[in-house]
């Protein structure tokens, strides 16, 4: 049986149609209630704006928006030329949800913030190439750290969807901290050797 082959893309116009097309597809197949996100949460000042409230079009052109402008990062998963999954990854600077939760080496970290997988190509290395590309993508923005927020008690692939802490530890992160809702901070040095 010949295995599927994975590549990556990091996110661009020139495969935006890929992004939406995955994004009003297959992404949130299994998980409608969360389909109007189109990777903004993290991007949105939760000051400003309150999340609950931003409609699926609105969403949809702000990442338009985003995108054109270069200000919203992350990577698609292809196989056989098909968007199959998505990496949101960017420098901490861009993501103003965490503006509110201050580190003192902000301006020299990557964040992690959401994995999305086709259901059919769960549990086939997918996520895993994603992770290895973002970290590539941020080391070569110059930044020193990658981060991520996994969830060690999530139970479904929606609570799951920073990725799964087994996910980091395999790929060189280790625990940085934990959080007061049982959650942990992940980091991996991206000055050597990222992968």
């Amino acid at each position: 049986m010949n295995e599927s082959v994975i590549s990556v893309a990091s996110l661009s116009t020139a495969n935006e149609s890929d992004f939406f097309s995955f994004f009003d597809g297959d992404a949130f197949s299994d998980n409608p209630e969360w389909s109007s996100c189109y990777c903004q949460c993290f991007y949105e000042d939760h000051e400003k704006i309150v999340w609950k409230e931003q409609t699926a079009a609105r969403n949809r052109q702000k990442a338009c928006e985003r995108l054109r402008a270069q200000s919203m990062q992350g990577y698609l998963a292809y196989i056989d030329s098909q968007p199959v999954g998505w990496c949101g990854a960017a420098p901490r600077r861009l993501l103003r949800a965490l503006d509110d939760e201050p580190i003192p080496d902000a301006e020299q970290v990557g964040n992690i913030v959401c994995f999305l997988v086709s259901p059919s190509h769960r549990r086939q290395g997918i996520a895993k190439a994603l992770l290895d590309a973002a970290c590539r993508g941020l080391a070569a923005q110059g930044l020193a750290i990658a981060e991520a927020n996994p969830q060690p008690d999530a139970k479904t692939d929606a609570e799951n969807h920073v990725g799964p802490l087994s996910l980091y530890l395999a790929s060189g992160f280790e625990v940085h901290r934990e959080d007061h809702d049982g959650s942990v901070y992940v980091r991996r040095s991206l000055l050597q050797g990222a992968s």
